[in-house]
C-alpha cells in the first residue's frame, strides 16, 4: 500500500475554499492517499515561515490561497528557496481578472464569507493574536484567553494561529534561557496558561533546519544537543513551578494539541 503524502493548505481566511478544490482534484486520485492540513488566517510573514517549516520536516506539497499579494510571493519564494512543490490557486487567477477588468483586486481575506457574528468573533481573535505573537504588547497578557509559553521553535505562532481561527484570543510568550520571563506572563492566573514541551532531538533538527534556511551554520549553542536539553529542564521546572498546564507538542498535529490545550485549560466545555 501506498503510504500517505501530506498537502498543506494555507489560506488568509478559513481556508473552506482552497480545501473544496484540492479534495475536487484529488477525487481523481483515488488509488493514492493523501493526508490534508488546512492553515487558517495566515496573515502574516512569521506564520509562513513556521507553517513551512513544518512542511519542510515531511516534504509536503504547499497549495495556497492568499489574496495578499506579498505574503503570496513570499511563500513561493520560501517554498523554492526550501526545495518544496508548491502552487499559488489565486494569485494567477487574480492577475487576469485585474486585467480583464482594469484595475486591482482589494487583497481583502474572506470577503467570499458572510458577514456575522461568530465571523466577527474569530477575526478579532485572529487580530489580537498575531499582535501578541512571540512576546510582543506583554502588558496585555491578562486580556488573552489563553497564553502559550515555550522555547524557541516549539509551535507556539501555528498552535496559537489555530486557536484564534477557533475563536480564542492567544498571546505566545518565549522562554529564552537566561532571561528572565517577563512579570506579567508570571503573574496570570495560572489556570490559563499552557506550558509546550518539545522533544530535544526533534527541537535540535527544527533549529538546525532553520539556521541552514538563514544561511547561517547549524553548529551554534542554539542547536546545540546539550544546550537544548538544559533549556528543556529549565523551562519543564518554570513551567512545574508556575503550576501551568504542560503540553508536549513532540509528532503531534497542531489540531491535536489545540485539543489538548482547551481540555488542560478545562475550555473544552464551552
Amino acid at each position: 500500500m501506498v503510504a500517505p503524502r501530506e498537502v498543506f493548505l494555507l489560506s488568509d481566511a478559513t481556508g473552506e475554499t482552497v480545501e473544496s478544490m484540492v479534495q475536487a482534484a484529488l477525487s481523481q486520485f483515488q488509488e493514492t492517499p493523501a493526508i490534508l492540513r488546512r492553515f487558517s488566517n495566515v496573515r502574516s510573514k512569521n506564520q509562513v515561515y513556521e507553517i513551512l517549516d513544518q512542511a519542510l520536516s515531511v516534504q509536503a506539497l504547499v497549495v495556497f490561497t492568499l489574496v495578499n499579494s506579498e505574503l503570496a510571493q513570499l511563500a513561493y519564494d520560501e517554498c523554492d528557496a526550501l526545495g518544496l512543490s508548491c502552487h499559488d490557486l489565486l494569485t494567477p487567477l487574480l492577475r487576469r481578472l485585474a486585467e480583464h477588468l482594469g484595475h486591482s483586486p482589494q487583497e481583502m481575506p474572506g470577503l467570499l464569507r458572510g458577514m456575522n457574528a461568530e465571523y466577527f468573533r474569530r477575526i478579532e481573535a485572529v487580530e489580537f493574536t498575531v499582535k501578541h505573537d512571540d512576546g510582543q504588547e506583554c502588558r496585555h497578557l491578562h486580556k488573552a484567553d489563553i497564553v502559550l509559553a515555550g522555547v524557541s521553535r516549539s509551535s507556539k505562532t501555528p498552535l496559537s494561529i489555530y486557536l484564534a481561527h477557533r475563536g480564542w484570543k492567544v498571546a505566545n510568550v518565549p522562554i529564552v534561557a537566561g532571561i528572565a520571563p517577563p512579570l506579567e506572563l508570571l503573574q496570570l492566573d495560572p489556570g490559563r496558561v499552557a506550558g509546550l514541551l518539545i522533544d530535544p532531538h526533534r527541537l535540535m533538527e527544527l533549529r538546525a533546519a532553520r539556521l541552514v534556511h538563514m544561511g547561517q551554520s547549524p553548529r551554534t549553542e542554539y542547536a546545540d544537543y546539550n544546550k537544548i536539553e538544559d533549556e528543556i529542564r529549565a523551562v519543564r521546572r518554570l513551567f512545574r513551578q508556575q503550576r501551568w498546564a504542560i503540553i508536549d507538542v513532540s509528532s503531534k498535529a497542531v489540531e491535536e494539541t489545540a485539543n489538548e490545550v482547551l481540555h488542560k485549560l478545562k475550555l473544552d466545555r464551552h
